[in-house]
């Protein structure tokens, strides 16, 4: 990466701490980690909670739902100007500052007493200091070190990062079951605690010597843009992608759409609010002003095939937690502990992998790693499906898991270096900034889609199995209506909503219903597992256009 007249020297104790080398020198890596950690289990920690948090507050799955989604959303569409405070502030100040905003929020969501509270914490103000944090971890490993340390420093937030997605459920399952679920946030408190004491070893300075102003139009436009598009993805799964599967309703109105589903409108405006961002930020960069997202970045083709690639990447790790925690537990009738369980030879492969395999670069090119990591990835992904039973073992999962994660590890450990140390140093924060928010959105996008698939799969596999049954014939225009009344009847993707809906049926019924409802999530999950398969080929794809050829060694 060049060097930038306006870089940031590190200060006296950064010195220090490199010479002293140890836990001083560390520390940042240290500190970042628990931050990025913190902020990826927070969702997936309370995913396996929401049964307990609805009887605990008196509310409903829908509403609690909404919290984790209202969350996503937040952070997403507050992550691009949080990545700028980098620039402007003093890194340790800053950080010190967010995590304990961050705290406050897990604290009363923690005692939330009821669900506007849990908001409020949670998805507000947990979701803000979020969407500073996690671009704020790239960046002071940018700036805190170079060359094998700086990859093997973003090799050890990579696997904290995957491992926290997939740990999250474990630890969730573990304090509600038990516990309580509040014991959840309770625990991100005393990391934020720990992590608060390895702040003292960040650079004081910001990443600029001239303080730069706020871009507030930019700001502006990016909050409307990622807002429309995360909003259109969560709406997907409801209404669908296209064509609306069912009424728009906002309050007593019901608006219409000329057919469409609202994904269709709100994706649409997301990519035109996002147009009209390019071309400000392209007319403040042109009158010497200080833009959200520089759009020399944008012409950068190393930093952007990183980015693409990444993004796809995050699409299919989405897509992975998402539905085999569903599988496992509707389909093989695991606990939300077990769930956690079986996932954990990818948490631990993907974690082991991302932190010893940063010197691997010196024999093999980076870009060649990486997609020796996404092949490992497809393989690991495909023999999960014809693993795909009902009587589906821990054993018999482990080595799929572990060769997902290990496939993880290498992709995550080379491309993040490899992205960011593409871009200048007066860039770093935005980059970071920018590279976090595309990954965000690749999580939502992952989330909508394979999950959408599955459970589409899943319902029309149940409505199909039970008119081959009884042999009656129907068309597909009322086929696709009793699907979307059996969405909203009730959640059957669960065991425990399998039982309340079959105790509610004849014998007969129960009978033929129990087989419908296992040979549809068997099949519904091969076929998902099939499509995540496709969409690691596209990410392999994408990888082409990444620089690589030589290794460390030789430049």
């Amino acid at each position: 990466m060049e060097s930038d007249a306006n870089a940031s020297v590190p200060d006296d104790d950064t010195v220090a701490a490199s010479s002293a080398g140890g836990l001083a020198y560390w520390g940042p890596a240290v500190a970042v980690s628990l931050a990025m950690f913190i902020g990826v289990i927070d969702s997936t920690l309370m995913n396996v909670a929401i049964p307990a948090i609805v009887v605990d507050l008196d509310t409903t799955v829908t509403v609690v739902q909404g919290a984790i989604s209202f969350y996503a959303m937040v952070m997403a569409a507050l992550i691009l100007p949080g990545g700028k405070l980098s620039s402007m502030y003093g890194i340790r100040r800053l950080m010190t500052a967010t995590l304990l905003v961050y705290g406050v929020g897990t604290t009363l969501a923690a005692l939330s007493w009821n669900v506007v509270v849990l908001y409020v914490g949670w998805s507000v103000i947990e979701g803000a200091a979020a969407a500073v944090l996690l671009p704020l971890t790239f960046t002071v490993l940018l700036v805190s070190y170079e060359g094998r340390d700086r990859a093997k420093a973003l090799g050890i937030l990579a696997g904290v990062n995957a491992a926290g997605a997939a740990f999250g459920p474990l630890l969730g399952g573990a304090v509600t079951t038990f516990a309580s679920w509040r014991w959840g946030f309770g625990i991100e408190v005393l990391i934020v605690l720990v992590a608060l004491f390895f702040v003292r070893y960040l650079p004081r300075e910001p990443l600029t010597e001239t303080r730069s102003a706020f871009d507030v139009g930019g700001t502006v436009l990016s909050v409307v843009g990622t807002t429309a598009l995360v909003a259109g993805v969560l709406f997907a799964g409801r209404y669908g992608w296209v064509a609306s599967r069912r009424p728009f309703v906002v309050g007593d109105v019901r608006l219409d759409l000329f057919g469409a589903s609202p994904t269709v409108w709100l994706v649409g405006l997301g990519i035109v609010v996002f147009a009209a961002f390019v071309q400000y930020e392209r007319r403040i960069e042109r009158r010497g002003g200080s833009p959200l997202v520089p759009v020399r970045l944008l012409a950068n083709g190393a930093f952007t095939a990183g980015v693409v690639t990444n993004a796809s990447r995050s699409l299919v790790l989405a897509g992975f937690i998402f539905v085999v925690p569903v599988f496992l537990q509707s389909g093989a009738g695991y606990t939300a502990f077990e769930t956690g369980v079986a996932m954990l030879p990818f948490s631990v492969a993907t974690f082991v992998t991302s932190l010893f395999t940063t010197d691997w670069r010196r024999f093999v090119p980076p870009k060649t790693l990486i997609q020796g990591g996404i092949v490992l990835m497809g393989l690991g992904i495909l023999s999960l499906v014809s693993r795909t039973t009902l009587d589906a073992t821990l054993v018999q999962l482990a080595v799929p898991m572990a060769l997902v994660g290990l496939g993880l590890g290498l992709v995550m450990a080379q491309l993040i270096d490899v992205t960011l140390s593409s871009v200048d140093a007066k860039d770093a924060a935005a980059a970071s900034g920018l590279m976090n928010a595309t990954m965000m959105l690749g999580y939502s996008f992952g989330t909508a889609i394979v999950g959408t698939y599955l459970l589409r799969r899943f319902y029309g596999g149940v409505v199909d199995g039970v008119f081959a049954a009884v042999g009656t014939d129907v068309s597909a225009g009322d086929r696709a209506g009793i699907v979307s009344a059996l969405e909203d009847a009730a959640e059957t993707a669960t065991k425990e909503t399998q039982r309340e809906f079959l105790d509610g049926l004849s014998a007969a019924q129960r009978e033929l219903l129990v087989g419908v409802f296992d040979s549809a999530i068997v099949q519904a999950q091969r076929e998902t597992l099939l499509l995540l398969t496709l969409l690691v080929l596209l990410v392999l794809l994408l990888s082409t256009l990444l620089p690589g050829g030589e290794t460390d060694a030789e430049s």
